[in-house]
């Protein structure tokens, strides 16, 4: 028999961090994230998301033994936005068995209910700080520390319970040349010159700090849906700003029009190795499961 009790204990989150080292021990692709990192975003004293969400955590156990893990979070600032009154599921691990993923499942689509909440998303973080999407190909290719890994009976187990592609998301491969071509560094000093941009080089992780709002506010023009008010505001607290964590897209935007000071956007990479999917059920399949 499959039970499912809420996590309220510092030690039960502790089991709740952990539990993926043990469903994925022998998963040679599988890259752990940092436990300091998951205490960090899950500790509701010490991630300042929780100034505008709210969350539980569930494990599910068979004969005792821990066999499944899931969160789910209301960000009431989105749905004061978006006037989606979704609640997000994440942090989902289990193993391949139907009892489990479905008790796990009910348990957060009940609380969802129980906080008039009309339809689920996920996987999803409490903001696009933390990781998003179900992996749904490229189950071979070797995890990033910054991405989900699931094996591969997951999205079985989503499409069992009801839940419909929401957005593909693709991961890529950047393969670097031994060197740029000279006819593209032709190119980039004619587009330089044209468009008045100047290259700056970040050498150091700090050197990004004076450039920081104005990344900030280019990710909140390309990410709305986000529904992250003030982003510098909530990274300040949350420490990105004094680490450097920003997503690919700012590291990409290194030039900079020096009448403005404004990052502009850097193309994406190139070789497709991995796909991520969100998942939705929406409010009438939601509440016929009640």
């Amino acid at each position: 028999m499959v039970t499912v009790r809420e996590v309220v204990s510092k030690k039960e989150l502790g089991d709740f961090i952990r539990f993926p080292n043990t469903l994925y021990k022998d998963c040679p692709v599988w890259v752990p994230p940092l436990d300091f990192d998951e205490t960090g975003t899950l500790d509701k004293t010490k991630n300042p998301a929780f100034d505008f969400c709210r969350a539980k955590y569930w494990l599910a156990r068979r004969d005792g033994k821990i066999v499944g893990r899931i969160a789910g979070i209301i960000n009431d600032r989105y749905i004061e936005i978006w006037k989606h009154k979704y609640a997000r599921f994440g942090w989902v691990d289990f193993t391949d068995d139907a009892e489990v993923s479905s008790a796990l499942f009910a348990a957060v689509e009940n609380w969802a209910r129980e906080n008039g909440m009309e339809g689920m998303q996920g996987p999803l973080g409490f903001t696009d700080f933390d990781k998003e999407g179900m992996l749904v190909e490229g189950f071979d290719e070797m995890g990033t520390i910054a991405g989900i890994y699931n094996y591969p009976y997951y999205p079985q187990h989503m499409d069992r319970l009801g839940y419909a592609k929401d957005a593909d998301w693709l991961e890529f491969r950047m393969k670097l040349a031994p060197s740029v071509p000279e006819k593209l560094e032709r190119m980039s000093r004619i587009v330089e010159k044209r468009l008045r941009l100047k290259v700056i080089r970040l050498r150091r992780s700090k050197d990004v700090l004076p450039y920081a709002k104005e990344i900030f506010a280019m990710i909140i023009e390309r990410h709305l849906n986000n529904a992250l008010c003030d982003w510098f505001d909530f990274a300040a607290k949350q420490g990105a700003m004094n680490t450097a964590y920003f997503p690919y897209d700012v590291f990409s935007a290194t030039r900079l029009q020096p009448k403005s000071g404004q990052p502009l956007r850097g193309g994406p990479p190139s070789g497709t190795c991995a796909s991520l999917r969100l998942f939705t059920v929406r409010a009438s399949r939601f509440h016929s499961r009640a």
